[in-house]
């Protein structure tokens, strides 16, 4: 734990929590991760990228109040995310936290979309955090409540190039977020999006040069890359009971840039 990870907020409501993190192995989703488990909470994370995963978990382990643990999970697949989300219940002894983070900004251009194409895109980014959600409100009702965090995009607010299904889907999740947070609610189940701007990942350092990445920084309002942490910072306080009267709207990390 480095002096800057010292000094961030703790959640005493967040100690021994069982979370499940989608897509946990890179990126924001690591991060979500690695705060998760500095917080003293019991995480589970899946995703399809084994080695990151393993040398995640080897890294987190020690001193961790509670180990992470890792699951592979083809989120395309409907009967995996349900088989995923029971045995997060079973090995954590229930089900607090869901983070619908998993998803993936391809870039495609209008006159490449097929049918199939389409299909697959809405598996990758949209169709699984329902299903994810679905399958947690059991586990959250029997314990008297719970959260859902799902992950958007600043992307469609900007209507930036060549994504348009990647945009459809993320715009899709704010529309559902606020759905499932007026069906659930009065089972104490609170559900919100959260909408990164441009945070610095390897992933996403893949689609621009130094000079896309000055471009971002000007357009925002405060200098300087939006990192993982600075996300995880925004999920563990709405994660927290510390937000427990937040419901149905997404909160925005983009470092002004909309």
């Amino acid at each position: 734990m480095t002096a800057q990870t010292d000094r961030r907020a703790r959640y005493p409501s967040l100690g021994g929590k069982r979370v499940l993190v989608t897509g946990g192995a890179s990126g924001i989703g690591a991060g979500l991760v690695e705060a998760f488990v500095g917080q003293g909470a019991r995480v589970l994370f899946c995703d399809i990228a084994d080695d990151a995963a393993n040398a995640m978990v080897a890294r987190l382990t020690p001193g961790a109040a509670h180990a992470p643990l890792y699951r592979r999970c083809d989120l395309t697949d409907v009967d995996a995310v349900r088989a995923l989300v029971a045995e997060a219940d079973t090995v954590l002894g229930g089900l607090d936290v869901l983070i619908n983070n998993a998803g993936n900004d391809d870039r495609h251009s209008l006159a490449e979309v097929t049918p199939a194409y389409w299909d697959d895109r809405m598996a990758v980014n949209l169709r699984h955090l329902f299903f994810a959600a679905q399958a947690a409100v059991p586990a959250m009702r029997r314990a008297g409540g719970g959260v859902i965090l799902n992950f958007g995009s600043i992307s469609w607010h900007l209507g930036l190039k060549e994504m348009p299904l990647y945009q459809t889907a993320k715009a899709a999740i704010e529309g559902m977020t606020r759905a499932l947070a007026r069906d659930l609610g009065r089972d104490g189940i609170r559900v919100v999006s959260i909408i990164p701007g441009n945070v610095q990942t390897p992933r996403q350092e893949r689609w621009y040069t130094p000079e896309g990445e000055a471009d971002i920084v000007a357009a925002q309002c405060l200098d300087g890359r939006i990192q993982p942490a600075d996300v995880a910072a925004l999920v563990l306080f709405l994660a927290s009971d510390d937000a427990r009267m937040c419901t149905g709207h997404p909160y925005v990390i983009d470092a002004g840039w909309r």
